[in-house]
């Protein structure tokens, strides 16, 4: 699809801060409208909406309405995220389901990193699928599970010099969102068994930013029926979504191919039910070398 295809929204009056167009929410009409399905894509910690926007273009074929929502205190500014709470993250992904709503039948989440665990914890919604992309139950940092103490000293960590699409991420993390994503993960640590519905997990070898080991742990206690795991080599990265990951197409039609198949299958399944596997659609362990 074009990049015209996107259209930039406000979700919120706090959207109007963002300077940059790429990092604001954005829908696209997409060409399936009989669908009936809204695709509800999130992004990750210190990133924006538009790590997000290739995926929305090809998954936007198969559904009515696909949506990328900000979370608060991204595209703004460091200090403006060190003063935001993973609660107001899930208010944001929340808003954004109730947007598709107004239009959609069933929803199916997609969220990248900080994104997934976001949908993995909201336990309120009910969506007709996950795909959880590059989630994670531990970082790689060994200091993050400190966060709640050093946010008092330190007040940032800084990328690497050679950090590349810097208008579409902070190069200085706060230490204070990282004390909030450990928040975040002990809430899905106890919520991941009551996800029933279709899911799709995916992560990589390569991962520098997270323990994406720990994404196995995660696809294990999902109790879902119908769930697929892909493990990527080190060759790709952390951000699987965008063109920094050489595998980006590959991974682009295996999302797609999900997304393709809780539609055709959910059809006579009541939303955020889990749906029954066909023979052989359980795909545990797959690696993507």
């Amino acid at each position: 699809m074009r990049k015209t295809d996107i259209e930039t929204i406000e979700l919120t009056p706090d959207d109007a801060r963002v300077e940059l167009a790429e990092n604001r929410p954005f829908v696209i009409r997409g060409a399936s409208a009989g669908s009936g399905v809204g695709i509800l894509l999130v992004h990750g910690f210190t990133g924006t909406p538009w790590e997000m926007r290739d995926i929305g273009r090809q998954l936007a074929r198969e559904s009515r309405l696909v949506l990328g929502v900000r979370l608060p205190g991204h595209g703004t500014s460091p200090e403006d995220l060190a003063g935001r709470t993973c609660e107001e993250w899930l208010a944001a992904v929340a808003e954004g389901y109730r947007h598709l709503q107004g239009e959609c039948d069933r929803i199916i989440g997609v969220g990248l990193s900080t994104g997934a665990l976001l949908l993995a914890a909201a336990g309120h919604l009910s969506f007709a699928g996950l795909a959880l992309i590059s989630p994670y139950l531990r970082m790689r940092h060994m200091l993050a599970p400190l966060a709640g103490l050093l946010r008092h000293v330190v007040r940032y960590n800084r990328r690497p010099v050679d950090f590349g699409p810097s208008p579409y991420y902070y190069r200085d993390r706060p230490v204070a969102g990282v004390y909030q994503i450990n928040r975040l993960i002990r809430r899905v640590k106890k919520g991941l068994k009551a996800i029933d519905c279709p899911a799709l997990v995916a992560s990589s070898a390569g991962d520098v930013t997270v323990r994406s080991e720990s994404a196995v742990t995660l696809y294990s206690r999902l109790r879902s029926d119908r769930k697929e795991f892909y493990r990527f080599g080190r060759e790709v990265p952390h951000v699987l979504t965008t063109a920094d990951n050489p595998r980006q197409e590959e991974f682009l039609q295996i999302v797609s191919n999900f997304t393709r198949a809780v539609i055709a299958n959910g059809s006579a399944t009541a939303p955020g039910t889990g749906l029954r596997p066909r023979s052989g659609s359980a795909r545990a362990g797959r690696s993507c070398r």
